[in-house]
């Protein structure tokens, strides 16, 4: 009986490192930020926001221009809803930008400072898995 459960568990383990995919631990929401608010950030960045002209329709970047926000890899900050907040509406001034690409506060953009963070809260999502 003991061989078959510590035969199954490493042949689970062996599954799973065999699979190449680093597991990564489920987060819950920044306080404040909800379901909603990540999706209608996805439509002002993907609109009104004017975000996907220089980060890209994937959020991935554009070359020379805005950095990829799907990674965990934050150039400006930690990475936090807090810090995506003041970072979108404070912009990347051109010698903090790693492209030279200035990003002006709000992109740019007239969004409003709770459009601001519906963008923040849709941006923090692309990298954080969420519970």
């Amino acid at each position: 009986m003991f061989g078959r459960i510590a035969g199954a568990t490493i042949f689970a383990l062996v599954a799973l490192a065999g699979s190449g995919r680093a597991q990564q631990k489920a987060e819950p929401l920044p306080p404040g930020v909800t379901p909603q608010m990540i999706k209608d950030g996805q439509a002002i960045f993907q609109g009104a926001g004017l975000c996907t002209a220089c980060h890209g329709p994937d959020a991935k970047g554009l070359p020379n221009l805005g950095a990829n926000l799907t990674d965990t890899q934050w150039l400006h900050s930690k990475g936090t809803y807090d810090d995506i907040v003041k970072q979108i509406m404070t912009g990347v001034t051109a010698d903090k930008s790693t492209s030279g690409t200035v990003m002006p506060p709000k992109g740019g953009s007239s969004i409003t400072d709770a459009q601001v963070k519906a963008v923040a809260a849709y941006v923090w999502s692309l990298s954080h898995k969420t519970k």
